[in-house]
């Protein structure tokens, strides 16, 4: 996965007096970080673009479910789970 944000470094009257273009280029993907006396004390970054739709909900298309998965498990799992294969 490749991270396509730049970032840069402004101090808080700088942000305070251009604030409109900064946020303009956050829109654009920048991370701005913003400092006082040059330290580093936040970040103004995008919002994480929401689904244009709502996700399905439910199996994926083509999956199955095996009539297996219904089936009762091994008392050895079942005792794994349990912490009861410790004990023994």
């Amino acid at each position: 996965m490749t991270n396509d944000q730049t970032m840069i470094r402004v101090n808080i009257a700088d942000v305070k007096a251009n604030l409109s273009s900064y946020i303009e280029r956050v829109e654009g993907g920048e991370i701005i970080v913003v400092c006082r006396r040059n330290v580093p004390v936040a970040e103004i970054r995008p919002l994480r673009k929401l689904p244009e739709k709502p996700r399905r909900v439910g199996i994926d298309r083509g999956m199955t479910v095996p009539a297996s998965f219904f089936e009762p498990l091994p008392d050895a799992l079942l005792d794994a789970f349990e912490g009861s294969a410790e004990k023994k």
